[in-house]
């Protein structure tokens, strides 16, 4: 059935729910809910739902784009490489790697500093440091404490602009579990600062590559997300389908309880599946709005597969 789609070229279009219970087309992906980094556009809560569609089988996997990391700790790989142009971020995730201990430590001093009465007093202190000095010690506990978990940057000179969260962040023993937990999933990972260009280059046939980049229609003022052009992606997704490597796109779906469709260049042709994964509230409408819930900001990304699901 694989050699017949691939000729046919033509482009699935599934509900999450119909493809769910296909068992035939998907495989079994546990959720797995242990966030360690707030990042916008987090897949976490449906990062199994995504995984769910990645071929059976598979080489070595690619994230490129890697923001939370919440599909690869999610899929658990035997052999990744995750990576991202953001020096501050790709510092956190090699810590964790190589000196899980020193993360955990790290995000105690500053939970101590931001702890009680004064803790907007101590994040904007770490902010301001963070802002002379852009780290991954600093950037670990911003996410975490910033409102909404939305870590905005000025566009024009990267400054990072978020208010103190008003939630709790939490306590270094509760990090120091999820540490544990993630160094133990992204064993297997190598992690790469380098532009996702460069890190796709790296792939070989039957490789399988996740992209999550930036959204244009929702996350025009974030870091990297004013300079990343699709165009660019899409050529490189067309240079790997050739290459034989399977590549799968978390992109622009619909907004405003499916009423608005995003409208982007996608090449026809080039995507053999389309699935929409419901993402619930939008987060980042949420800190737009000053922290409303609104019953009509329900987000559904779109799902693009170069390949058939049931490869």
């Amino acid at each position: 059935m694989c050699d017949n789609l691939n000729k046919i070229g033509s482009v699935i279009h599934l509900s999450i729910q119909q493809s769910l219970f296909a068992d035939d087309k998907t495989f079994l992906v546990n959720p797995f809910k242990m966030q360690l980094l707030k990042w916008i556009g987090n897949k976490q809560r449906f990062a199994h739902e995504i995984a769910s569609f990645f071929p059976s089988r598979f080489n070595t996997y690619f994230e490129p784009f890697l923001g939370s990391g919440a599909v690869l700790a999610t899929l658990n790989p035997d052999n990744a490489i995750g990576s991202d142009i953001f020096p501050p971020l790709m510092e956190i995730w090699n810590m964790l790697k190589d000196n899980p201990d020193r993360l955990k430590m790290l995000y105690k001093e500053r939970w101590e500093i931001a702890h009680g009465n004064n803790k907007k007093e101590g994040y904007e202190k770490i902010k301001e440091a963070f802002n002379n000095n852009p780290n991954g010690a600093d950037l670990l506990f911003l996410c975490r404490a910033c409102y909404g978990g939305v870590v905005r940057f000025r566009k024009s000179d990267g400054y990072m602009s978020t208010p103190c969260g008003i939630h709790e962040p939490i306590s270094p023993e509760s990090f120091s579990k999820r540490v544990d937990e993630w160094h133990f999933r992204t064993a297997s990972t190598k992690f790469l600062q380098v532009h996702f260009e460069e890190a796709m280059e790296l792939a070989k046939k039957g490789d399988l590559i996740y992209c999550d980049p930036p959204y244009k229609h929702s996350q025009g003022i974030l870091y990297r997300g004013q300079e990343f052009k699709l165009e660019e992606l899409l050529n490189k997704i067309e240079y790997c389908i050739n290459k034989g490597i399977y590549v799968a796109l978390s992109i622009d779906g619909t907004k405003k309880s499916g009423e608005v469709v995003c409208d982007l260049p996608i090449p026809d042709g080039l995507f053999q599946t389309e699935v929409f994964v419901n993402c619930g509230r939008s987060m980042l409408k949420r800190f737009q709005m000053e922290g409303k819930s609104l019953e009509s900001e329900v987000v559904a990304d779109r799902l693009l597969l170069t390949y058939p699901i049931d490869c």
